[in-house]
């Protein structure tokens, strides 16, 4: 069996029931198409919901595909990094510039980037030219990117994106493919604050009984989950509490980022509930991904993101994050905070037990050849249903008469009592749920 890493090409279509193969791509300009941008003639374009039912998921469309802008991005040698053209002229793209080209790019060749830009998201593509120019340094670089209501769709320009950057890079000042691209995908803005409207609505990680799930197979190369175990082990079941309870969680690497912009999304669907109810006095669990020294203003105010960073001056900034992990290094500055960074035993347990059943998924795979359900599949349930046994049992007990959580319930929710005491205690101050928490502190006397 081949896995495939973090840095696999994208996946435009999923293998499986859940999404039609793709065909032949009806769209080009100029002999280069942007095959995958959008469905085959006469296929929904949306996104895809997701209603679980026993042992079945089931797809309903409820996003509209849409492209708000198009732009390239490009390094001056005298100014710095700078917008060289964009579509609509009039958009606000102040920051892009630094969203879309990471600080440490140039010492790579390529990278993708997911970034978020006011209401919207971005994808953008960087690629670096060595040319024989002493007015550019010898290095030409470039990046071209699109902004979206949503992130879920933009796997699909991936390749076209790939290949535009290329061509500005080769041809530089050459935009009408991009003009095409975007006169067929652009979607219609909302009016904003000043012309009597309200800006469109921003689509975060969406909740699994929305349209997150099948989204996630093909918004990611396959192994994206897969790597992401690898890399961090049992580290993740750190990451899942800080998740859930929905702290500000700041990744840092330097580049190429694209691969941390994968941790970021997979770390975010730790958290997934999909219990009524639940969740609604905390704030949704916010992928930021690529965040830079421009985005320090917006980050101030925030009380839950997750994202990732090149630039190193951000460790020194704690009022901005909770949560720092430097490569598989995860740290909090909160005195509060620490005994979370301590495994027990059934945090080895739930790691173990997941390992089991991915080494039961990648047997049954290739015995049988069935890949249904696949790793990402596996993955987001595992977690999905460890979060909603914690959640349906608290609800229960805050139902119940006595309203006493024991060491019993603890253990029923596969939750060490001791050693997760600290844990269980910000999850109900978090989350508003009133129960009263009687497992003994071995601390005390």
């Amino acid at each position: 069996m081949v896995e495939r890493g973090d840095a696999a090409p994208l996946l435009r279509w999923a293998e499986g029931p859940a999404v039609s193969p793709p065909q032949a791509p009806e769209l080009r300009a100029g002999g280069r198409g942007w095959a995958g941008s959008g469905g085959p003639a006469g296929e929904p374009r949306g996104a895809p919901e997701v209603l679980l039912q026993p042992g079945r998921l089931q797809l309903r469309d409820v996003e509209e595909d849409q492209v708000v802008a198009v732009f390239v991005v490009t390094f001056d040698p005298r100014s710095g990094n700078m917008v060289e053209w964009c579509l609509p002229q009039d958009i606000d793209l102040e920051g892009v510039e630094f969203k879309s080209m990471a600080s440490g790019s140039h010492k790579i060749q390529s990278d993708f980037i997911y970034f978020r830009k006011g209401p919207f998201f971005g994808l953008a593509c960087f690629a670096n030219m060595p040319v024989e120019s002493e007015l550019e340094r010898g290095a030409r670089m470039k990046s071209v990117g699109i902004l979206s209501p949503s992130y879920t769709l933009l796997y699909r320009y991936m390749h076209f994106l790939e290949n535009q950057v290329r061509h500005q890079l080769e041809t530089p000042g050459h935009y009408s493919h991009l003009a095409a691209f975007y006169e067929d995908k652009k979607g219609v803005l909302h009016a904003g604050p000043g012309r009597g409207g309200s800006l469109p609505p921003v689509y975060w990680l969406p909740s699994i009984h929305r349209y997150m799930y099948p989204e996630m197979k093909i918004t990611h190369p396959a192994g994206c989950m897969s790597q992401f175990i690898k890399f961090f082990g049992e580290q993740i079941l750190i990451l899942w509490k800080f998740a859930l309870l929905r702290k500000r969680i700041l990744i840092f690497s330097p580049p190429p980022v694209g691969v941390v912009c994968y941790r970021v999304y997979c770390c975010c669907c730790l958290a997934n509930v999909s219990l009524p109810g639940i969740g609604g006095t905390i704030p949704e669990s916010k992928p930021f991904f690529y965040v830079n020294v421009a985005d320090i203003d917006s980050l101030e105010v925030e009380v839950s993101y997750v994202a990732c960073t090149t630039e190193k001056i951000f460790e020194e900034k704690r009022e901005l994050y909770d949560v720092y992990v430097d490569n598989q290094n995860v740290r909090t500055h909160h005195e509060r905070l620490q005994p979370l960074l301590k495994l027990n035993s059934a945090d080895r347990e739930k790691f173990r037990r997941l390992n089991e059943q991915r080494q039961m998924l990648l047997y049954s795979q290739e015995v049988e050849g069935d890949y249904n359900p696949c790793e990402e599949d596996l993955f987001v349930l595992f977690f999905l249903e460890q979060n909603n046994r914690i959640f349906q049992t608290l609800m229960e007990v805050s139902a119940s008469q006595d309203k006493t959580l024991t060491a019993e319930h603890a253990r029923g929710m596969g939750l060490d009592p001791q050693g997760d005491r600290s844990f269980l205690m910000d999850l109900l101050e978090a989350y508003g749920i009133d129960v009263m928490l009687v497992i003994d502190n071995p601390c005390c006397p």
